[in-house]
């Protein structure tokens, strides 16, 4: 017997408030307090979120990637695509790779902000090259600065595997402020 619209309508809605159910229970996940972005320097901050001092952010644990390495200029991040990402056809849908460029990249050029500089990326372009599958992993995505402004800074950022394999590039460019100026919503 087919299903009718108000039948699938019924099934969504009660999927949707077992999910809100789920959710309430789950602790909230852990956040940088905006002090640690105002009185330290990007690399600072990052260095710390590396060695496990400081939490990554809850979309590192969700996405299953994380920062592994930083240096002035450069960030590497390693992430696991999962089959739990993959979109209709198969392939580990391009918001992740997305997501992992996009943290490589700004992470390049936040480790190159003084004290009480903050950024946040006002483009990204992505290219992909490959397609991912949750076979692939572990990807690496290593973001390296071209240039840093006076209010703007750029930089490119590459996603391989183990054998070198490019998977796809990005380029960035984001958009300084000073942390002062900022308050954040709760």
């Amino acid at each position: 017997m087919a299903k009718t619209s108000e039948d699938i309508r019924s099934q969504w809605l009660v999927r949707k408030r077992a999910k809100r159910a789920d959710a309430a229970e789950t602790a909230a996940p852990a956040i940088l307090p905006l002090d640690e972005l105002k009185y330290r320097s990007g690399l600072d901050l990052l260095g710390e979120v590396v060695s496990g001092a400081l939490p990554a952010g809850p979309m590192n644990n969700t996405l299953d990637f994380r920062l592994v390495e930083i240096e002035p200029g450069r960030a590497v991040y390693q992430g696991n695509p999962k089959a739990a990402f993959s979109n209709l056809i198969g392939t580990v849908h391009g918001g992740w790779s997305a997501a992992i460029l996009d943290s490589c990249v700004g992470c390049a050029i936040h480790s190159m902000l003084p004290v009480g500089k903050g950024y946040t990326t006002i483009e990204l372009k992505v290219n992909f090259v490959r397609a991912v599958t949750a076979d692939c992993g572990p990807l690496r995505a290593e973001g390296k600065v071209i240039n840093i402004g006076g209010r703007v800074g750029t930089a490119e950022g590459r996603l391989t595997d183990a054998a070198g394999r490019l998977y796809s590039h990005a380029t960035t460019t984001c958009l300084f402020f000073d942390h002062s100026a900022r308050k954040r919503r709760r």
